[in-house]
């Protein structure tokens, strides 16, 4: 298709919902999308300049477009989703789903196995899964094998089979594992029993199971069948120990799926958990691929109808981090503030973050360089940067009651601290401790000096202080004409609040966010390095003022005992002998008087 039958095809697309579909010149789909406004949608793609890069590639690479009309956004949102799933893609967000997580499988056959598998074929055999958590799966397993005698061989148990092959019982009739249904000694009506209660266990109504095991042994009880009821009880009590350890919150919850997101610039975190009757009977976390600028409810949305398929559920609450506006039929969701819910939706967003945390270690370890690269990605978006901050620098006044002020220049390279970088400052032109005043001066020689030896100038200044210390930074960059040449920032102390120039409102970063701990390490970074230096001066300067009171004692013979005693202490404690040595008897006569006084 030409890019003329493209705009002609863009102006003649209908005002329906539906699905549309972008292919390239290979005539491979790219991008499939959903929208309440065909036209609108679409031509919404061609009539802006996008400010994601992907986004853009994506137009220039669309060669066709085909759309579907559907009813209703529900329609479209199910058909996206199919499409998805069925194409992948190139252009779409896909759940990395990059492990093969087994199931548990209830096979179509007489006497059904109940067995774990990685692969699905299409028998007619129930699949029930997939386990992100193998030790739950093999929990579950190791009851039915405790409830249930269960047969393990893959014999043909067809009643003809049976008969004509006459088989023999194993060792797991003999240990009490297994009725010996290949010999006819346990009847197929009592093993398919035994399988409902499974699939009910699989299912989450493990309380319907409870009902039904107790009534069995109230059966046997009335016909004084004791060695049988005591049986059921052994399992019921099984069962109900393994219902007590699935407890969450509350059985005050029939049925509830729940899922969180975690979005990060290019990659998303997903958590998905289906609850039934206050226990969780699944979950999964997964990393969401994002390649182009999606909304969080598009992402939500496609894979909540992705893991209620693979899972089975039918709940009619979801639960959810984020405000939905589609509607889906039969289902509400809600977004909890408060009570059980609430503890529900905390639960799968620790998941989120603990999973989401553990991929970004292993990526530190595995690739520095791109663990580094994506936060730097991340602090540029955060704070509205037109560049990567690779070098920031961080500067922070220190004083006590006036005395001894100093100011410090911590600069951070790749994330990282570049401690051959780093600069103090003893302000010149500064009397007394004003610190506007302080933070201009110091603010200004260094980048006075930056200037005059052409070295490079950094991505981003970090100042340490509210809205007066920013101001005092700005008129420096005023002065050597370079305002609006560095981006600057400042942060408050108190509440963590992000002053941006021109602007008297702040911004607040998640206290979570990688941005922010970046700038709180370079902020104390700063804050102990002046700190260190202004204790330094302070001492120094205190230790010279006591040597100087000495009446008949100048600089030069200060120097002398400085240099051979070190420390004001061992100088207190030295003989006059032993000062002599140094600066002859009559010096030290006068410097033994003093400390003896």
């Amino acid at each position: 298709m030409k890019k003329t039958d493209l705009s002609l095809q863009l102006k003649s697309l209908p005002e329906k919902p539906g699905i549309y579909q972008y292919f390239d010149e290979t005539g491979v789909i790219i991008y499939v999308g959903k929208a309440k406004n065909l036209k609108k949608r679409v031509n919404s793609y061609f009539t802006k300049h996008h400010d994601s890069n992907k986004t853009n590639v994506l137009v220039r690479k669309i060669h066709s477009i085909r759309y579907i009309i559907v009813d209703t956004e529900l329609d479209a949102l199910l058909l996206e989703n199919n499409l998805i799933k069925k194409h992948q893609p190139r252009y779409n967000v896909l759940l990395k789903d990059d492990k093969t997580y087994p199931w548990i499988c209830i096979k179509n056959e007489p006497f059904p196995r109940v067995f774990a598998t990685r692969t699905k074929i299409k028998d007619g055999s129930l699949y029930f899964g997939p386990y992100s958590n193998v030790k739950m799966m093999h929990t579950l397993l190791e009851l039915f094998r405790e409830l249930f005698p269960l047969r393990t061989c893959n014999l043909d148990l067809s009643p003809e089979r049976i008969k004509k092959a006459n088989y023999r019982v194993c060792l797991e009739y003999h240990i009490g594992k297994c009725n010996a249904p290949c010999i006819e000694a346990f009847s197929e009506e009592e093993y398919n029993q035994n399988i409902e209660q499974i699939k009910a266990i699989l299912k989450g109504n493990v309380q319907a199971v409870i009902v039904f095991l107790k009534e069995k042994m109230a059966q046997f009880a009335e016909k004084y069948q004791f060695e049988e009821a005591q049986l059921i009880k052994d399992k019921l009590q099984l069962l109900e120990k393994f219902q007590a350890k699935s407890t969450v919150v509350s059985t005050s919850f029939h049925k509830v799926d729940v899922i969180t997101f975690l979005d990060d610039d290019k990659i998303g975190y997903i958590n998905y958990l289906v609850i039934k009757d206050g226990a969780i009977i699944q979950g999964i976390t997964l990393e969401v691929k994002k390649n182009l600028q999606t909304e969080p409810e598009d992402i939500i949305l496609f894979a909540l109808l992705e893991f209620r398929e693979r899972y089975q559920s039918d709940s009619k609450e979801v639960i959810c981090n984020y405000p939905i506006k589609t509607k889906l039929n039969g289902i509400t969701f809600s977004l909890p503030t408060k009570g059980e819910k609430k503890q529900l939706l905390d639960l799968s967003v620790r998941n989120t973050t603990y999973f989401r945390l553990d991929k970004l270690k292993q990526e530190k370890i595995i690739d520095p360089e791109k663990h580094t690269n994506r936060i730097l990605a991340q602090m540029q978006k955060d704070l509205r940067l037109k560049e990567p901050p690779v070098h920031i620098e961080c500067f922070d006044n220190s004083n006590i009651q006036g005395t001894n002020p100093v100011s410090a220049c911590v600069v951070f390279k790749n994330a990282k601290p570049s401690t051959k970088d780093y600069r103090h400052f003893i302000p010149r032109t500064v009397d007394g401790p004003d610190d506007f005043k302080t933070m201009e001066e110091v603010v200004y020689r260094r980048y006075k000096r930056l200037i005059d030896e052409e070295q490079s100038l950094p991505n981003l200044v970090i100042i340490d202080g509210g809205k007066g210390q920013l101001g005092a930074a700005l008129k420096a960059f005023e002065t050597l004409g370079i305002r609006g040449q560095i981006p600057v920032i400042g942060i408050a102390k108190r509440l963590e609040e992000i002053f941006f120039p021109g602007d008297s409102i702040p911004i607040y970063l998640d206290k979570r966010s990688e941005t922010l701990k970046v700038i709180q390490q370079l902020r104390n970074e700063a804050h102990r390095f002046g700190i260190t230096h202004h204790r330094n001066r302070r001492s120094k300067n205190a230790f010279n003022s006591e040597l100087e009171n000495i009446p008949g004692i100048g600089p030069k013979t200060m120097g002398l005992v400085l240099q051979h005693f070190k420390t004001i202490s061992k100088i207190k404690n030295a003989s006059e002998e032993e000062l002599s040595k140094v600066v002859g008897k009559a010096k030290a006569q006068i410097i033994r008087e003093y400390f003896q006084l």
